[in-house]
């Protein structure tokens, strides 16, 4: 069964980010992966070598989705590899104490199947070291695969594998569903992660001026407010209210 190509389906709203990759083979078996389950989109962070889409191992693992690593990007910065999202989840086995919202793949997939306007990623770290936390405290959500707690060790195929088919088989069961969409009430744009970030450097610089963030000893209120932020979806709109709050808050600062 083939979900059919449309501009809200989860197939091309989705993208796999892979950072700071170290083996090509992983990143060949991770585009079989993705293939496998109708994906097509990836882009890689800084990967450890400069031959990452074309060295003899990645092609080899790939086993038919040369394709996909032909069609990847490679880029220099998380910020370049998120351009034209807004939503990211960032999958990780070592949960943090100032994290976004947990959730597992399943609840993930869910919920991006069913909202169309998110234009999601999701981020895969380095084999060894797997994602920093400046790049987790930027996301929506933590993306935890409940694997067997006495060995949870997954490489990064066979977590990128679990996403996949976690996502493909609830835009499947979207598909079949086909429910009317709701035309009452407002539905703003969601907020792009760009727009996201420069809301909390503008809300940081206004905290500062007000004298609630010492610049100096920031101990965790921003990661504390990124991960309250993370919880409420927030809309291009409510972006712009925030930014104005703020604008106005250094505005009377300056006085």
């Amino acid at each position: 069964m083939n979900l059919p190509e449309t501009n809200t389906s989860l197939f091309k709203r989705l993208r796999f980010i892979l950072v700071e990759t170290s083996r090509s083979g992983n990143i060949g078996a991770v585009a079989r992966a993705m293939k496998t389950m109708g994906f097509s989109e990836l882009v890689l962070v800084n990967p450890r070598f400069s031959d990452a889409l074309t060295d003899p191992e990645a092609v080899a693992f790939a086993s038919g989705a040369q394709d996909i690593l032909a069609g990847a990007r490679i880029v220099g910065s998380i910020a370049e590899a998120l351009e034209g999202c807004n939503y990211a989840a960032a999958v990780s086995a070592r949960l943090r104490e100032f994290s976004p919202p947990v959730m597992a793949p399943r609840a993930l997939a869910t919920q991006l199947a069913a909202s169309t306007d998110l234009h999601a990623a999701v981020i895969f770290g380095n084999e060894r070291f797997g994602l920093p936390n400046e790049i987790v405290e930027q996301c929506n959500v933590l993306i935890n695969i409940p694997a067997n707690p006495e060995y949870s060790s997954l490489n990064l195929s066979q977590a990128a594998q679990v996403v996949a088919y976690e996502c493909r088989m609830a835009a499947l069961e979207v598909s079949a569903a086909a429910p009317a969409a709701n035309p009452i009430g407002f539905h703003g744009d969601a907020a792009s992660l760009a727009q996201v970030d420069g809301m909390y450097a503008h809300l940081e610089q206004a905290l500062v001026a007000i004298g609630f963030l010492d610049a100096d000893n920031p101990k965790k209120l921003m990661p504390r407010l990124k991960r309250l932020f993370s919880r409420t979806g927030l809309e291009t709109e409510e972006v712009n209210i925030l930014r104005g709050i703020a604008r106005h808050i250094l505005a009377v600062a300056k006085k």
